[in-house]
Parts: C-alpha cells; structure tokens; sequence
C-alpha cells in the first residue's frame, strides 16, 4: 500500500503510549492499533483531527504516501 502511516514515529516522538493516546482520543487501543499497523482501510477526519490535536502534529506527519515501485525487467 502506497500510503505509509507513522503513528509509531510520532508516538515516540512525544513518549506516548498507545494507550494514552486512545485514552485522549477516545477510541479503543484494538482500533488505533489496526491504524499503526497501516491494516486501516479508513480514518474519519474527526479521529484524524483528534490524533493531530493530541500528538501537536500535522496529517503529513502521520500519512505519507510513497509510490509504489515498479518491477524491474531484466
């Protein structure tokens, strides 16, 4: 998957536990975790938002997206 998430980074960025965050943010530590993991099809803005708020961060900081790469040929 192209989209690269980095809730880990930004957690130990700010010595945060996962479950603080969850706390803060209001949903469970199983659903956040499904998110670090990148096994996330989804995030709502307003998670999103919360997250942001709570870790001081921007989205970018969280959500990067790399192009996949292509096979070389040989």
């Amino acid at each position: 998957m192209p989209i690269i998430i980095n809730l880990d980074v930004m957690l130990a960025i700010r010595k945060m536990k996962l479950n603080d965050l969850a706390d803060a943010v209001g949903i469970t530590p199983q659903n956040l975790s499904v998110l670090k993991t990148g096994k996330a099809k989804a995030i709502r803005f307003s998670t999103l938002e919360s997250i942001c708020e709570t870790l001081e961060c921007q989205p970018g900081d969280i959500l990067v997206f790399e192009k996949e790469k292509e096979p070389v040929s040989v």
